[in-house]
């Protein structure tokens, strides 16, 4: 039966609302209890399991570690309950493996406010075996005996248990059993009554007869440490070693009585800090001493155990020592057949399962009273964060008690009362530091410790090892906040003591803008990853803080120089300013994220972003060179080639960095309008930061020249290789396969496979486009249905809003026509192709379709000027054809 939900109840006048306490999820944690508990009754039944040694490793811990709000107090109270009833287990976590045994569930809540000190551990240890057993365990009952009326004089242990939060259903027996358990030993040892009252007397005769080892006590005496402890000064450290009497006791019940404890410490972070580790130590040697016990151990942090360099404040370190707590973290899902260790990280719920937990918290008549939109933005928000539900449910009602019906609007922020939560254990080192990686999507040590402004890492390792903090080995930066305690530090009202000012913010984004740039300026050999990570942080933290551009503007020149293209924007500001661009970080952001985008939007859109950045005037010049550059490219795409070649011109005038791009771009204009002499000239004048080869290359397969095209795409692609341009290598090998089809099919299938090679991880949509076209010239001829294909790739190309490939294509098309001597088709590929470039550019192309079939020019012709003439360049193209023909028959 589902616990009520008394907090909702009583916020509401609603008694047709169904609230009730929801659970969800978590199947993978109870199958890893089971399998822990199903172990641990292996190990313990086993002849050589002996409770008194102390020298063997122990593996009778379970821990269940995760960020604070993640319900792992609702996992340790369904575990429990689950344990003691069948009828309480969930469904879905199915049926345990030791049936017949007796399993004994003790919770106990180690919070603050719950008061609990360790006198409270052990007594309620023994009250809920007092429960369990109905009988005296004298061992542990005389020593307990002697501690309390040592420790609290005039206290009766009867009293402290009736007043006190132990108080319950077998508190009245605990008392009892102990006084049975000294009346026994008095009776044994012929003690007079009176003696028998006074606590000290009675073990200072139990510690002389064990001495003696007389008879009287032989049921005490195989208890080899019993006499030690009942020597020792009855003191806290004493009262910490007692347990293993208890162990003791259980490990001597006959077989029908036996009892597996499964003890469940909870909220174990509010036992103290990794510096005052004193009520820690005692609950370890609790673990340690009873063997024979299993526990399941739930807290924010990893326990830290299995550390030798926790040696001296601990009593039990080191991976031998604790070899599961050794073992790196189980996930909450790992993949099938991938083991882990006894620290399992309880981690979020699925998008799923959050909206089922909001279906089932607050219904009426057996419907959900949260609608499916509000729902899902409160699971969008929460980022799994099961804390997050419960604080969006409060909210829910809150506005129903104002009188207002909820929307999906009232819930898309973070509460603050998550902060509080995250920072109530940190120190204020911590804090700090936490608050400054919140403006990162990742980061490692010295980042973190840099943007903190700190002068030491050792705030930001203790930080790393929270669980709110997600860490990828594999990862440029290993580290990220929890994605709602991120977004909650970042824009919820904070009403802590050592809140942030508005100041404070900026302050930190300038430190984390700076070591970023610094990461990427002074490593020796810096990675395109490195670059694009510092890249995607920085442009995040100068948008959002209004920062001023500093390394950016040096960092954007770098991603454009390889021409690879990754997607770069931040996802949008947590608090959107009015629309438009207001800083030349906006402005950069958008600039960057247009030229990453042109490989997947219509050109049309890109000309118009580059357009209304230009317009803005908020760039500085060398950075409005970039952007009138590459406005120029996507007119040239567009078919616009006035605008194209005045936008080159600029650029050219100027001698700025991209003055030889721009030259390069004066040169393919004068090739798409056929004036192939001034194309050659200034080719010439290009060198490699013109890509002069690549020019080359364009020039010589329109003139049917394909071996001088081959080799100047060659060597295209050596220079790319040689100045590690990844972008312009694929690209000159993308032509090469293209002027390779021409020619050699069976070269062209190598050329084609190395140019998927070399695209993959690329973002490059001309280039990819290029390969397709390849792809068909190389089947020219054959029966494969290329037409098909062709109308495919056709509607790609009219996608992107690339003139230069459509006509590309249809080129590609009349080569095939010609080849299978198709008249037909062939006078519809010229018709297309009189089409699409009857704005002048590519006009040569119906030219060139021409010398393919050898078919007289179109009147009027294009006006090209052919750099060996037309009959020369007419011969070329034709011979294609014909020898194309003859290699198919041969084939054939």
């Amino acid at each position: 039966m589902a616990g009520r939900d008394l907090r909702a109840l009583f916020s509401t006048n609603d008694r047709g609302l169904s609230a009730a306490e929801a659970f969800t999820n978590r199947e993978r944690q109870w199958e890893l209890v089971a399998a822990a508990l199903g172990e641990h009754l292996q190990h313990t039944a086993d002849a050589s399991f002996d409770v008194e040694d102390l020298e063997a490793p122990r593996d009778n811990v379970l821990v269940f570690h995760g960020v604070g709000g993640v319900g792992k107090t609702t996992l340790s109270r369904k575990i429990e309950l689950s344990l003691a009833s069948a009828e309480h287990r969930p469904a879905q976590w199915g049926e345990p493996t030791w049936a017949g045994e007796k399993v004994l569930p003790i919770r106990i809540d180690l919070s603050r406010a719950a008061g609990t000190d360790f006198e409270r551990v052990v007594l309620a240890i023994r009250l809920a075996l007092a429960g369990a057993l109905g009988r005296p365990l004298p061992a542990f009952d005389i020593a307990l005996r002697r501690y309390w009326e040592h420790n609290h004089p005039g206290e009766s242990l009867e009293e402290y248990v009736r007043r006190s939060g132990l108080r319950g259903k077998f508190a009245e027996m605990l008392p009892q059993q102990m006084q049975a358990a000294v009346g026994e030993v008095v009776g044994a040892l012929e003690l007079p009554g009176v003696v028998g009252a006074a606590v000290g007397q009675v073990t200072g005769a139990v510690v002389r007869a064990l001495r003696e080892r007389r008879q009287t006590v032989r049921a005490l005496a195989g208890c080899t440490r019993l006499a030690d402890l009942l020597e020792a000064e009855p003191d806290l450290d004493a009262l910490s070693y007692y347990p293993h009497l208890l162990a003791w006791e259980l490990a001597r019940l006959p077989a029908k009585k036996r009892i597996v404890p499964v003890i469940l410490f909870d909220t174990f972070e509010d036992i103290g800090d990794r510096t005052h580790r004193d009520f820690e130590r005692l609950l370890q040697r609790v673990v340690w001493l009873m063997p024979n016990a299993l526990f399941v151990i739930s807290g924010r942090a990893r326990i830290q155990w299995a550390d030798e360099g926790l040696q001296g404040q601990l009593d039990f370190t080191g991976p031998r020592t604790w070899p599961g707590l050794a073992a790196r973290d189980t996930p909450p899902a790992p993949a099938a057949g991938e083991g882990g260790g006894r620290q399992v990280l309880v981690g979020d719920f699925a998008p799923e399962d959050c909206n089922d937990y909001l279906v089932r918290r607050l219904s009426r008549d057996g419907q959900p009273l949260i609608s499916a939109d509000i729902r899902a933005v409160i699971t969008a928000r929460s980022h799994g964060l099961p804390l997050h539900l419960d604080l969006a449910i409060a909210r829910f009602l809150e506005l129903r008690r104002a009188g207002r019906t909820p929307t999906a609007d009232d819930f898309d922020h973070a509460f603050p009362a998550l902060i509080a939560r995250t920072l109530s254990d940190l120190t204020a080192d911590e804090r700090h530091v936490l608050r400054s990686v919140a403006l990162l999507d990742a980061f490692d040590l010295t980042l973190a410790t840099r943007a903190a402004g700190l002068p030491h890492q050792a705030a930001a390792q203790r930080l790393t090892e929270r669980p709110f903090v997600d860490e990828n080995p594999y990862g440029l930066w290993p580290f990220s906040l929890h994605g709602a305690i991120r977004s909650t530090l970042r824009t919820a009202a904070d009403h802590t003591d050592d809140r942030w000012t508005a100041g404070d913010w900026r302050q930190a984004a300038e430190r984390a803008l700076t070591a970023l740039g610094d990461q990427w300026t002074s490593t020796l050999a810096p990675s395109r990853i490195l670059l694009i990570g510092c890249l995607r942080q920085g442009l995040r933290l100068a948008r959002d803080h209004r920062l001023d551009l500093g390394w950016l503007a040096e960092a954007a020149w770098a991603y454009v120089g390889d021409s690879v293209w990754e997607p770069l924007a931040p996802p949008a500001p947590d608090e959107p300013t009015a629309g438009g661009m207001h800083t030349a970080a906006d402005a950069l952001v958008e600039l960057l994220s247009a030229l990453a985008r042109r490989q997947h939007e219509h050109r049309q859109r890109t000309a118009d972003r580059l357009t209304t950045v230009i317009d803005t005037g908020l760039l500085p010049a060398d950075l409005v060179e970039m952007a009138t550059y590459y406005l120029a490219k996507a007119q040239r795409d567009l078919g616009r080639s006035d605008a194209s070649r005045a936008g080159m011109q600029r650029v050219a005038a100027g001698g700025g960095r991209l003055a030889p791009a721009a030259r390069r771009g004066l040169a393919h204009l004068a090739r798409l309008a056929g004036d192939f002499p001034t194309a050659l000239d200034t080719a010439h004048t290009l060198g490699w930061e013109g890509r002069h080869h690549r020019v080359f290359g364009d020039i010589w397969w329109t003139q049917g020249a394909m071996d001088r095209a081959t080799a100047a795409y060659e060597a295209a692609r050596a220079e790319a290789e040689q100045h590690g341009v990844a972008g312009e290598r694929a690209t000159a090998q993308a032509q090469l396969a293209f002027v390779t089809a021409f020619t050699d099919p069976a070269r062209a299938d190598d050329e084609l496979d190395l140019a998927h090679h070399l695209l993959s991880g690329l973002d490059l949509r001309a280039t990819t486009l290029t390969t397709k076209i390849a792809a068909l010239i190389r089947d020219a001829g054959t029966t494969t249905d290329l037409d098909a294909r062709a109308h495919l790739l056709r509607t790609e190309i009219t996608v992107g809003g690339l003139a230069s490939a459509e006509a590309t294509l249809e080129l590609a098309l009349a080569f095939h026509h010609a080849v299978r001597d198709a008249d037909d088709a062939l006078d519809a590929a010229l018709a297309r192709l009189e089409d699409v470039t009857q704005g002048g550019d590519y006009a040569y192309y119906t030219d060139i379709a021409a010398f393919m079939a050898a078919r007289p020019l179109p009147t009027p012709g294009s006006p090209a000027r052919w750099l060996d003439g037309e009959q020369t360049t007419r011969d070329r193209w034709h011979t294609l054809v014909t020898t194309r023909r003859a290699h198919l028959n041969t084939s054939s």
